[in-house]
């Protein structure tokens, strides 16, 4: 009673008023046994580590005091997946993907070069050709897409090429594809020493690769041929 210490504290001997308007009855309990009402800082804290621990599958709202936490699912692709309906619209615009065209074709030309009874014109004249041929078959003459999509069957009679990008001309990868085999034919050009039978060849193999990529055709099926 009156000899007691300065740092103890006497029973809340008082009723509170809580939430909504009722009265809570604390009479009895010691204040030094009421729950420590959480910092910001802690809370902070806490919200930072579910934040990174979770940055793709949790969407959690920003901290405040006195309000309980709640988790909520956000609606997205975990990983590198994507909300493309057909992935052939982006496929070329994938990382790293023009690099590994890159190594397919010097890899083309190694092969090629390790065979002992080709010269070197030989050599890249087969490596253009074998090149433009692939991109001729894989670009230009296939249609629709190797996997269902939920598209009504759009891309069923549009090429590759066609379906990049969703149809949108000069793209950067449309770019890439097409001065890909301009520089091909330009090495190989080179390497023959313009010989006329060479020259002949690796000319008519770029201009197949080449204008079904002009926009002036796009979508064009001369003499109806792949059409259906």
């Amino acid at each position: 009673m009156g000899g007691g210490s300065a740092d103890s504290v006497p029973p809340i001997e008082r009723a509170q008023m809580g939430e909504g308007g009722c009265f809570l009855e604390t009479a009895g309990v010691e204040a030094s046994a009421a729950p420590r009402a959480p910092r910001a800082s802690e809370a902070s804290s806490f919200f930072r580590k579910v934040r990174y621990l979770f940055p793709l599958l949790l969407e959690v709202p920003a901290p405040s005091l006195g309000v309980p936490l709640q988790v909520t699912a956000e609606v997205m692709n975990v990983g590198v997946a994507h909300s493309e309906v057909n992935p052939n619209t982006r496929v070329m615009n994938s990382r790293g993907i023009w690099l590994a065209y890159i190594i397919l074709v010097g890899l083309l030309h190694v092969v090629l070069l390790s065979i002992p009874f080709f010269s070197i014109p030989v050599v890249w004249t087969l490596t253009n050709v074998i090149h433009n041929l692939a991109m001729y078959v894989f670009l230009h003459t296939v249609k629709g897409t190797p996997f269902e999509t939920p598209d009504q069957g759009k891309a069923r009679l549009l090429t590759h090429w066609e379906q990049m990008d969703y149809g949108l001309q000069f793209t950067s990868s449309r770019k890439f594809l097409s001065i890909s085999p301009i520089v091909l034919y330009l090495l190989a050009s080179f390497y023959t020493k313009y010989d006329a039978a060479h020259f002949l060849i690796n000319t008519a193999s770029l201009l197949s690769v080449l204008l079904p990529k002009l926009p002036q055709f796009h979508g064009v099926r001369l003499f109806g041929i792949n059409k259906y």
